[in-house]
């Protein structure tokens, strides 16, 4: 595991991340954007584009959103290590905290 995307992407799915990694490994989920915890080789060029900082190295996710480590690994429990997002496109799925958070206001 390596970087984390928490919370204030939640709803926003801003993509910037997306248009910079190198690797191919930041998915989208309905709600969310996720980094394959496999496919992520630690490059870090993700963070500073976040226009919400929502992107954190796994060491530094604050307590309250822990939890957004966890899913990082659980969204990919079925997908597995498809080699690249852009391969896959959007998926139509997020882990179940993430679905049962209320929606943010635009």
């Amino acid at each position: 595991m390596t970087y984390v995307i928490a919370e204030p992407c939640v709803d926003l799915l801003d993509r910037a991340c997306i248009e910079e990694c190198p690797v191919d490994c930041i998915y989208e989920g309905n709600r969310k954007l996720y980094i394959h915890p496999d496919e992520c080789v630690d490059c870090g060029a993700c963070e500073p584009v976040c226009p919400v900082e929502a992107i954190f190295y796994e060491d530094d996710v604050p307590e309250e959103w822990a939890q957004y480590t966890k899913a990082e690994v659980d969204f990919f429990d079925d997908l597995g290590s498809p080699g690249g997002a852009s391969k896959v496109g959007k998926i139509d799925s997020d882990v179940p905290f993430v679905v049962a958070l209320p929606a943010k206001e635009e």
